[in-house]
């Protein structure tokens, strides 16, 4: 026996070489009122109804929440995109008036200034005194007069 069902605008139709008699068969879906008018059964009680409604507002308040951040991180790289933009520009220009106050400066001009018109000379071997850094630092503190020889 070959059956196919098929279903079109909500009828049931049997294919097949023989025709068998219909069953009344009532669909789950709908009930039987009075007056013989078939109506929909509702498939969702309140407490579902209230769950569903509740999931839905903590869904768009992380999904808001997740928004909001995406454009705060989004707003924060461009911020710091634009400082760096403004930080190496003003490197650049540090750098540039560095380069031109230093080709400005005679260093040799400074020494025969210092020697002749001040008097100024190279210190001697026993006019150097050098102290051991055992702190470890990059500096030494004076804590007390530098001693003479």
């Amino acid at each position: 026996m070959n059956e196919r069902y098929r279903y079109e605008y909500n009828a049931e139709y049997a294919d097949g070489n023989t025709v068998r008699r219909r069953q009344k068969q009532q669909d789950e879906r709908f009930r039987e009122v009075k007056g013989g008018k078939t109506r929909r059964r509702k498939h969702m009680s309140f407490g579902y109804m209230i769950f569903l409604c509740v999931a839905m507002a903590f869904v768009a308040i992380v999904a808001t929440g997740y928004v909001s951040l995406r454009m705060q991180i989004t707003n924060s790289a461009n911020t710091i995109s634009a400082l760096e933009s403004q930080l190496n520009e003003l490197r650049q220009e540090n750098d540039e008036k560095y380069n031109k106050a230093s080709s400005n400066v005679d260093l040799d001009e400074i020494k025969r200034i210092a020697m002749e018109e001040y008097g100024m000379t190279y210190a001697d071997e026993n006019q150097i005194v050098t102290y051991s850094d055992e702190g470890g630092d990059d500096y030494v503190r004076q804590n007390e007069a530098i001693p003479q020889k």
